[in-house]
């Protein structure tokens, strides 16, 4: 009797054990999914993006210049061992391609990609993949992976393109000078000579372009010409302006102008009223010196 109670005490133990421990497996169980799904959720564009060079040997990131010719080189495998060579482009924004080449059949195969991306300049001889004319929809990845019999080799590319931005010095109707950096990728930086307090702001555009515009106001009595430099990832550029004599310019310009309209305004008068008329000068300034004839003395002389 009392080992058969025993065993009864010993069941209870473990129902309630049992009953106990479940409730918290099955919560854990529950829950896991759903982080791990809500993670996936959260993930950015980029951290996605990046993802396609986990496991590529190298990574390297470029840069080019909007409209110029950008050259991607693959791994170079052994010739006896390839079997297929694939670029892989996966753009910051837009669809997803890819260039194939088999070595077996000697082929070569595209899928959604641009005219501009081609092989350079002929897969059987080069896995350089040639991106022509640059544009900003180019940024992205760009992955070459290489299988073979020896194993598979993948490199991987950080495309980023850079736009020069187009700058414009002039002066406004205050006798300030004004620079502009405009759409340029990335923002351009400024400097001003001889260096004073200038105000400045930035612009950013739907393109990821920044126009940079920034106003100089000079001091009449001391600063004769003022230059604004530009440094670019692209390039520099330096511009001089004298705000004060390009106003004064101005002035002499219109001065030239009004007296130009003056004296034909003049020379208009003269011709209109001073012409000589039957010998005369001024005729209409003349008054009639003789009447209508005298019908009188018409009728004595008949």
């Amino acid at each position: 009797m009392r080992s058969v109670g025993k065993r009864h005490f010993a069941f209870l133990l473990l129902i309630i054990a049992r009953s106990a421990v479940l409730p918290g497996c099955q919560a854990s169980s529950s829950t896991e999914p759903k982080t791990q799904l809500s993670e996936e959720n959260n993930s950015s564009p980029q951290k996605k993006q990046e993802t396609w060079c986990t496991h590529s040997i190298t990574t390297e990131n470029i840069s080019g210049s909007a409209g110029s010719r950008v050259l991607l080189t693959c791994p170079s495998p052994s010739w006896e061992s390839l079997v297929t060579v694939t670029w892989k482009i996966r753009p910051r924004k837009g669809a997803h391609c890819s260039l194939y080449y088999r070595e077996d059949t000697h082929t070569v195969g595209r899928t959604a990609c641009i005219e501009r991306l081609n092989w350079k300049p002929e897969p059987e001889q080069n896995f350089t993949l040639q991106l022509s004319s640059v544009e900003l929809t180019d940024e992205g990845l760009y992955i070459c992976e290489i299988v073979s019999s020896d194993g598979n080799f993948d490199r991987c590319y950080h495309l980023t393109v850079l736009v020069p931005p187009k700058v414009t010095l002039n002066c406004d109707n205050n006798g300030s000078v004004v620079c502009k950096a405009a759409a340029g990728k990335p923002a351009a930086q400024m400097s001003w000579v001889p260096e004073i307090h200038h105000s400045g702001k930035n612009e950013s555009h739907p393109s990821g372009t920044v126009t940079v515009l920034s106003k100089y106001v000079a001091n009449p009595t001391r600063d004769s010409q003022v230059t604004c430099s530009i440094s670019h990832p692209t390039g520099n550029w330096s511009q001089s302006i004298d705000c004060h004599s390009e106003r004064s310019h101005f002035c002499l310009r219109w001065i030239l102008i009004l007296s130009g309209l003056l004296s034909l305004l003049l020379v208009l008068a003269f011709i209109e009223l001073c012409l000589p008329y039957d010998g005369r000068f001024c005729h209409r300034s003349q008054t009639l010196a003789t009447g209508p004839p005298d019908s009188t003395s018409a009728e004595t002389a008949i």
